[in-house]
């Protein structure tokens, strides 16, 4: 049976305890951790503008992804803390959603120059200069996420709230529609 090294969130998956893979942290006062990134791909094309050769940013995709071999509980696994933890997740992706279309626009049909001293070289330096420029914007959402994600813990009560919860609950039902 193979490990899932990564989860990438979709609307029919819920994560299970057996997703937590990770020794739990002794120093750290939290029942559970889940450590959720975001990974992004892309495309990039390139057009002659004025004589010279630029690149341009397509196609840019972004994924939230569940980390279980980071992620970790200790003994107390209880379904309102399971439902804590999902809530994380799909924080995530709301968080994902809401912020999409404006990292998309960003890129949209903006020319970047390149550099090399030949075909290849520039598009190597292309992918390169875009990949780097696609991880900054995609760091700020990541900090924003930590933010929110913070904020949500700190709300609920690390699932202990149980209106608080249910508030969330139900904003997080409208990703799976």
């Amino acid at each position: 049976m193979s490990e899932n090294l990564i989860l990438d969130w979709t609307k029919g998956y819920f994560l299970k305890w057996s997703d937590f893979k990770a020794e739990s942290n002794p120093a750290v006062y939290e029942d559970s951790h889940s450590v959720i990134k975001y990974r992004f791909t892309w495309t990039i094309s390139s057009d002659i503008v004025d004589g010279k050769i630029m690149f341009l940013i397509d196609n840019v995709s972004l994924f939230v992804e569940f980390h279980p071999l980071l992620s970790w509980v200790r003994s107390e696994l209880t379904e309102e803390l399971l439902l804590h933890e999902q809530g994380c997740f799909d924080l995530a992706e709301l968080v994902k959603r809401e912020n999409f279309k404006n990292l998309q626009e960003q890129f949209h049909l903006q020319h970047y120059s390149t550099r090399g001293n030949n075909e290849e070289q520039r598009k190597q330096f292309a992918k390169e200069d875009s990949g780097k420029m696609i991880a900054i914007e995609v760091e700020k959402l990541q900090k924003l996420y930590d933010e929110q994600c913070k904020k949500y813990r700190k709300d609920t009560n690390f699932g202990q709230n149980i209106d608080e919860q249910s508030k969330y609950n139900l904003i997080f039902k409208q990703l799976r529609v």
